[in-house]
């Protein structure tokens, strides 16, 4: 791994945020003085049986990324640039992944996928829902919004009815128009 940032945090921990090189197995834990030292086996992915069917799992997966980012309200909008910049289809996999609102030990799961077909199916999968599931929160946001404003359109108009009632030397209720 390469270390990417190093960050300071206010408890008084540090967060180190590392890009993963290659990835491995640890066999044997060595020493674990002054640091931890082991021997590893790498790991390599499984090459797609079908690279058309796996290409088209990855175009698939940058459309509802896409579609994701532009929905939610935490995810800025650059990072729709940052998806079209990552020409690795493994990192592409791994990072998607490791930044979806699944949960950490689905993440792991993903990341020790092996085989990049299943790795894709998953992740695609999980980017599905996810999709889904914003577009349900939005029309539910959307519904609560045009009835708030409905709500306010009934009052408002009562008021000015009111309003005018009285300027009228009506009575609220008499002759309602």
């Amino acid at each position: 791994a390469k270390i990417m940032k190093i960050l300071r945090m206010p408890d008084g921990t540090t967060t180190a945020i590392l890009q993963g090189r290659r990835r491995f197995r640890l066999e044997k834990l060595t020493t674990d003085v002054p640091f931890m030292q082991g021997e590893v086996t790498t790991i390599s992915y499984e090459k797609p049986s079908n690279e058309l069917e796996f290409d088209a799992m990855i175009s698939s997966i940058k459309d509802l990324s896409r579609q994701i980012i532009e929905l939610s309200t935490n995810i800025p909008s650059e990072a729709i640039v940052m998806l079209k910049n990552i020409t690795n289809n493994n990192f592409l996999l791994n990072f998607i992944a490791s930044n979806s609102g699944i949960k950490i030990e689905e993440k792991q799961n993903i990341l020790e996928i092996n085989n990049l077909e299943q790795k894709a199916k998953t992740v695609l999968v999980n980017l599905d829902n996810e999709l889904q599931l914003l577009k349900l929160k939005d029309k539910i946001e959307n519904k609560v919004r045009i009835d708030l404003d409905k709500q306010q359109r009934d009052y408002f108009l009562n008021q000015q009815l009111k309003t005018i009632q009285e300027e009228l030397g009506q009575q609220p209720g008499e002759d309602d128009i």
